[in-house]
């Protein structure tokens, strides 16, 4: 049976040497695997059609066997170009794509947390490197997880607190707005990163290179 959804492409590898598998995060069937076969072909119709954080909508064909389904057509929505000129976006949307994989199960919905990873990728391609973006995006994952810090019961400096309430419940435009102290921004880093070592066992992959600034260029991740 044919399926349609609209996605953003989180991660690509090779499969052979002509085929790619593509994986989507997608609002009705959450995270997904397709196998594009002859994607790495010249003449292939998926040429310039599947690269990281597009978004897309498509087609797949659902495997009975096995989670790796067959992607059928593309149809491009949006590249994020913006992301390919900067290397600090990069970094972040990359980092958000390994925390969505980290804290969420596959095919499971997740019409949410695609919203906030469409909305982040967004964001990063309008300003330039905000480490307090990144915050934010951890922030609001916590929440639609289900492991939003009760913050009464941190140890957290009072404008630290409110910085960070305001993180998570901002829109991204207010949330560019917010001009948080060095000092604050670095307590809450400091916080969330044991925060999500207690919770999801590592940290997930890229967070430092996410929040290197110059604020943070000689503390740990």
């Amino acid at each position: 049976m044919i399926e349609s959804a609209t996605g953003l492409i989180l991660r690509t590898r090779p499969l052979t040497e002509t085929s790619l598998i593509v994986h989507w995060l997608t609002p009705d069937f959450g995270r997904i695997a397709t196998v594009a076969k002859g994607a790495r072909r010249i003449k292939s119709p998926f040429l310039g059609k599947l690269d990281l954080f597009y978004l897309a909508d498509f087609s797949f064909s659902r495997s009975r066997r096995s989670d790796l389904h067959t992607l059928r057509e593309v149809s491009l929505r949006e590249t994020h170009s913006a992301l390919r000129s900067d290397i600090c976006r990069l970094r972040q949307a990359a980092y958000a794509a390994s925390f969505v994989e980290q804290a969420t199960e596959t095919e499971t919905p997740l019409p949410a947390i695609f919203e906030l990873m469409n909305g982040f990728l967004a964001c990063l391609c309008r300003q330039k490197f905000a480490p307090q973006i990144v915050l934010a995006f951890e922030l609001k994952l916590l929440r639609e997880i289900g492991l939003q810090p009760k913050w009464e019961q941190t140890g957290l400096a009072a404008g630290t607190k409110k910085i960070a309430a305001a993180l998570t419940q901002s829109d991204w435009p207010a949330c560019l707005r917010l001009k948080p102290a060095a000092v604050q921004t670095a307590e809450l880093r400091r916080f969330l990163h044991g925060f999500l070592i207690f919770h999801l066992g590592r940290l997930p992959r890229g967070r430092a290179a996410a929040l290197v600034d110059e604020v943070f260029a000689v503390q740990p991740s």
